[in-house]
């Protein structure tokens, strides 16, 4: 693959060219990382938001906590900011 390059808006912004993004059929998202001195571009895979709060959900259950005891917990450590 021949190399291309792209440029960085003033909002720090990038846009990926066309030929690149046709690889990536349907991907709205990406995960950027620093390695090596290079830029990483690789498709995210995205958690739908029900199962995973359905999976803190079913944690907290199995911990028994209560929903008052978790609902004191997030009160008290957005006080401590």
């Amino acid at each position: 693959m021949a190399t291309q390059f792209v440029k960085l808006s003033s909002k720090n912004q990038l846009t990926l060219p066309r030929s690149i993004v046709k690889h990536f059929p349907g991907m709205r998202y990406f995960e950027i990382a620093e390695r090596n001195n290079e830029v990483v571009l690789r498709p995210a895979r995205m958690v739908v938001h029900g199962d995973a709060l359905e999976r803190v959900r079913e944690k907290i259950r199995d911990l028994g906590l209560s929903e008052e005891m978790v609902a004191e917990a997030v009160k008290s450590v957005r006080k401590a900011k």
